[in-house]
């Protein structure tokens, strides 16, 4: 039988916190069961195995990054929305270590084609309708921006920029400035 209030969800909104708390890579079904004061086969009613927690999470992760973005870029365009878009991106991976570094898990084709992943790239789609791209350059940019955000994102975590007394703030707005003026002269295919 079921413990009673354990559910997947509620498995998936405790390994989020855990991941924010001690980094993604160490959720693992047993620091669960502690978290929980059970055995690690009561969650098995819940969840089919670590991966499928880990799953779990990127997907909850990747919608709520979505949520912050889409909230974001409502009603803005062009830069506005660039700019929007990135400040919503990195302050999710500050306020959400771990998630973040969900997000940045390959899931299968069937999970990333109709959940929040998805949605991701529909959003970033949405900022670069602003710079006027089509296929095949729209997925080039889509790319393009999300390793640069990403890149930013990791190397600002991971403590690489605090050496230099430049601020940090001032290289992101001009690294979005740079991003702006190149999508804006985005070369022909």
């Amino acid at each position: 039988m079921a413990r009673a209030g354990l559910s997947a969800d509620r498995l998936t909104e405790a390994a989020a916190v855990l991941a924010d708390e001690v980094g993604f890579e160490n959720v693992t079904v047993s620091a669960l069961a502690r978290h929980f004061g059970v055995k690690d086969a009561s969650l098995y009613s819940h969840i089919r195995n670590a991966q499928d927690l880990r799953v779990r999470l990127a997907v909850l992760a990747l919608s709520e990054l979505a949520d912050k973005a889409s909230a974001a870029i409502a009603g803005r365009s062009g830069k506005d929305a660039l700019v929007a878009f990135a400040g919503a991106y990195r302050s999710y991976a500050h306020e959400h270590p771990g998630r973040y570094t969900a997000t940045q898990m390959a899931l299968d084709p069937d999970t990333a084609a109709t959940g929040p992943s998805e949605r991701h790239a529909d959003l970033t789609r949405a900022v670069l309708r602003g710079y006027r791209l089509w296929e095949p350059d729209e997925t080039d940019a889509v790319r393009f921006l999300h390793s640069t955000l990403h890149g930013y994102v990791s190397l600002e975590r991971a403590g690489a920029f605090h050496s230099h007394p430049r601020g940090v703030e001032a290289s992101w707005l001009r690294a979005l400035d740079a991003l702006d003026s190149l999508l804006s002269a985005w070369p022909a295919g």
